[in-house]
């Protein structure tokens, strides 16, 4: 059985690559999809297709209108979410797509840090499990397959 696993979060560290790894090790059978991880892209894609834009305001409502139709094509084929709050960066992004996963009634996994407990708390409540590290996640995922 493969699933296809949703891996939002901030896109400026290789936590992906940590938990494709974990999971390859663990012969879980994964595939994975996400936001665009390419910052520059992300940013300039609704440039990139409708031209130019007047300001700065018009330039990321484009791009995120883009944005947002990608992850939610993505998400909507994925069987699961899997949500990362690290410590270091703005974590807008991880709770719109957190949201957006229990909108669409996706299992949602939150791997957040213990520092952020209570700043998270209502949407860990929401969330299907919560966990603090990748590694327990993992854990979380391979239990599907015994």
């Amino acid at each position: 059985m493969e699933f296809t696993v949703y891996l939002a979060g901030q896109i400026h560290d290789d936590w992906r690559e940590d938990v494709k790894k974990k999971s390859k090790e663990k012969d879980l059978k994964l595939h994975f999809v996400g936001p665009q991880t390419n910052h520059d892209l992300s940013d300039n894609i609704g440039e990139n297709i409708l031209g130019r834009q007047p300001t700065d305001y018009f330039k990321d409502d484009a791009a995120s209108s883009i944005n947002n139709f990608r992850t939610t094509v993505l998400m909507n084929k994925a069987d699961f979410v899997i949500a990362l709050y690290g410590e270091k960066y703005k974590q807008w992004n991880t709770t719109m797509d957190a949201t957006t996963a229990i909108n669409l009634g996706k299992p949602l996994i939150i791997i957040r840090p213990e520092s952020a407990i209570h700043a998270l708390k209502e949407l860990s409540n929401k969330a299907d499990v919560t966990v603090e590290t990748v590694e327990q996640a993992i854990e979380v995922i391979s239990y599907i397959y015994e």
